[in-house]
């Protein structure tokens, strides 16, 4: 799995402009899939049609975090809006690269009133090498989705896998895709921060101990019935997995329960360090265990 894994985070796709990404997703499940489509929204959906039960949606998003340039001065250094989370501190000294091949560095300005506090978001900027103005051209849920369609033998139930587009800013193809889909339960594949690195916000969710079965965040309570399905199969399959209560953040699984009259709907973590930064990290054994908890979820829902 690392080498999809691979593919994955080095395709290009912030909100908005998911094509390539799409590209990559599509190759690799368009053999394992009974019906390929893509939504008007651009969300792209396979479906594995096993048997006449429930209508299971299984999403992860494909879109990432990124920037767009709102302007480039006389001397060719870019200025920037943030597409989704893109945290000051996070990403000095970042690398960026655009659609078009162009790659540059963040940098922050030099000259402030105070060098020891924070800087704003305002004070960063971007050196694509350029001499002037006219100089200056300007993926974990998704592996355990194609994973988990990859290892799907048998079911009884309908299952949709959904790589949603525009995550990062709103959750927004999680919502049409969902509405399209109409489906009896939904879960969310993410990555979610953990508690183990030094003076970290306080969190019980560690790397290399399980996918975290989420009890809630910021934008959702989970199902009780679609969070003790997750666990009672975890318990029985002796999956290794912990509860994550995130206080900060959330994810589709907070749009697709509000989707038509309400949809019972949960989410699957993957403990990540670092979040939102050019160099996340992952225990590969969680993600294997994120499958194996999800197929036994299809077995028994």
């Amino acid at each position: 799995m690392r080498e999809l894994i691979r593919k994955l985070t080095g395709a290009f796709g912030p909100s908005g402009a998911e094509e390539p990404i799409r590209k990559v997703i599509r190759a690799e499940i368009e053999p394992l899939a009974d019906e390929i489509r893509v939504d008007p929204l651009g969300s792209l959906i396979a479906r594995k049609q096993c048997g006449d039960g429930k209508r299971i949606l299984l999403d992860a998003h494909m879109d990432e975090i990124g920037v767009m340039v709102t302007y480039v001065d006389e001397k060719g250094f870019a200025r920037f809006t943030r597409i989704g989370g893109v945290y000051t501190l996070n990403h000095v000294g970042g690398r960026v690269a655009f659609a078009d091949g162009t790659v540059g560095v963040i940098g922050i300005e030099g000259k402030r009133k105070d060098p020891n506090k924070v800087p704003k978001f305002e004070q960063l900027y971007l050196d694509v090498g350029a001499t002037s103005r006219d100089d200056c051209p300007v993926g974990v849920g998704d592996a355990v989705l194609i994973e988990t369609l990859r290892r799907l033998e048998q079911t009884d139930h309908d299952v949709h896998f959904v790589f949603a587009v525009q995550e990062e800013v709103g959750m927004r193809g999680a919502h049409t895709a969902t509405y399209g889909i109409d489906p009896d339960m939904a879960i969310a594949v993410d990555v979610t921060t953990t508690g183990d690195t030094p003076e970290a916000r306080p969190m019980a969710v560690e790397l290399g101990k399980g996918p975290a079965i989420k009890i809630k965040d910021a934008g959702m309570i989970a199902h009780p019935a679609v969070r003790d399905l997750m666990i009672q199969q975890a318990k029985k399959a002796e999956i290794p997995y912990q509860l994550e209560v995130l206080e900060r953040g959330t994810t589709d699984a907070a749009a697709m329960q509000l989707v038509r009259a309400g949809v019972p709907s949960g989410c699957l973590s993957v403990p990540c360090r670092y979040v939102h930064t050019p160099s996340e990290m992952v225990d590969e054994q969680d993600v294997e265990n994120s499958v194996q908890l999800l197929l036994e979820v299809l077995q028994a829902a």
